[in-house]
């Protein structure tokens, strides 16, 4: 009987195994016969190899693995030291054809926009590597090919930024592209710096936030997500921001009405969303907390938006391009104010504040006063 049910749980596992996504890759590599062509996975751990095969006199070659996790996932083709990265999506087919000896600079790729763009940062990325080559290493003018190559890398992560990271934060190219590092007198440093640039940070915690809302439990939204919390406490020059308003606190039950603009420029009132709970949010996205207290949002949002419930939240940053790439994805009403009107009609002092609005559009209270928001939150739902 104990052998039965080996036997069992093994042809179960079989099966459930068989069933599990699939993905291919398919090309040809000319002029690579008899060489070495290996499939590896790109792991936080490092990088491990899936398969290979011996390339035949028409360079054709095929490999089918199996997708174990949703969220989008990074491999590479390799021969000798030349690799052609690429990530995967979901269950698909991508198709490569290339010309060896030099893989990159003769590849091309198609089934897939994000192992398209990467295949661009790819190049993209190798052409500035071989400018600051033939630069670095020139002692007669070393000073200003210092300048030099601080304008082509600088110039190089705003084109990175533009067309990649925050025009589409939540593609694998993304992610790919923030992690992109280059060699520099024999020194290897990421382009982008998750630890001491700001700017550098807002990219990555741009990504965490799209991340965090398709794959909460995946492994690098949780690398983003520490890495981008821990980026913003090591560049926020505070943990709040002290404005300079009148002290005297809001005596009206009702509320004053709110009229901001959304991402889109429309014009959102806070007086629309009478007859549900409202949290109105005074916050700023560049704080060092703001990503984690987004994802605290997001899981009330989450269980209470059916039973009512609607955020409203008023971002004070001064970078208006950095809040529409934070919030563009949040699921609640998202607006933003320059002139101070709100956060004065409001006596908000310190951010973040927040006020609990019942279905009445009366005010019920404000952060300070509160000690369990889901638990105010349940009484007024």
């Amino acid at each position: 009987m104990k052998k039965i049910l080996i036997i069992s749980a093994a042809l179960f596992l079989l099966a459930a195994c068989s069933q599990s996504p699939k993905f291919q890759v398919t090309g040809t590599i000319e002029g690579a016969e008899g060489e070495m062509l290996y499939l590896e996975a790109i792991t936080l751990e490092g990088i491990v190899q899936m398969d290979s095969v011996r390339l035949a006199s028409d360079g054709h070659f095929t490999f089918t693995a199996s997708k174990t996790v949703e969220n989008p996932e990074f491999y590479n083709l390799r021969i000798g030291q030349q690799r052609l990265p690429f990530s995967i999506d979901s269950t698909e087919t991508l198709t490569f054809t290339s010309q060896w000896p030099d893989l990159v600079q003769t590849s091309t790729v198609s089934g897939s926009e994000s192992a398209q763009d990467i295949h661009d940062i790819s190049l993209a990325q190798q052409k500035l590597q071989e400018q600051i080559h033939a630069l670095e290493f020139d002692e007669v003018i070393l000073g200003e090919n210092y300048d030099t190559i601080h304008t082509l890398i600088t110039d190089y992560k705003e084109h990175m930024k533009r067309d990649y990271i925050f025009k589409h934060p939540e593609r694998a190219s993304a992610y790919f592209a923030v992690c992109q590092s280059i060699t520099y007198r024999y020194s290897t440093f990421q382009l982008f710096d998750p630890v001491s640039q700001r700017d550098d940070v807002k990219c990555y915690a741009s990504i965490a936030t799209v991340w965090d809302g398709r794959w909460p439990d995946a492994d690098r939204t949780v690398q983003l997500c520490n890495m981008a919390v821990k980026g913003m406490e090591n560049t926020a020059p505070a943990q709040s921001r002290t404005i300079e308003l009148p002290t005297e606190k809001i005596t009206e039950t009702g509320i004053i009405d709110v009229e901001l603009p959304d991402v889109d420029g429309k014009q959102r009132r806070l007086s629309d969303l009478k007859g549900h709970v409202v949290l109105m949010d005074f916050t700023m996205y560049g704080a060092k907390e703001s990503l984690a207290r987004t994802r605290v949002m997001r899981e009330l949002y989450n269980k209470y938006h059916e039973r009512g419930l609607e955020i409203y939240q008023i971002s004070l940053d001064d970078d208006i391009h950095f809040w529409k790439f934070s919030c563009e994805n949040l699921p609640w009403v998202c607006v933003h104010e320059t002139d101070g009107r709100a956060t004065r009609s409001y006596a908000v002092n310190t951010l973040p504040t927040f006020f609990l609005i019942n279905r009445d559009n009366e005010i019920v209270s404000r952060s300070e006063n509160i000690t369990n928001l889901e638990e105010e939150l349940q009484k007024l739902l």
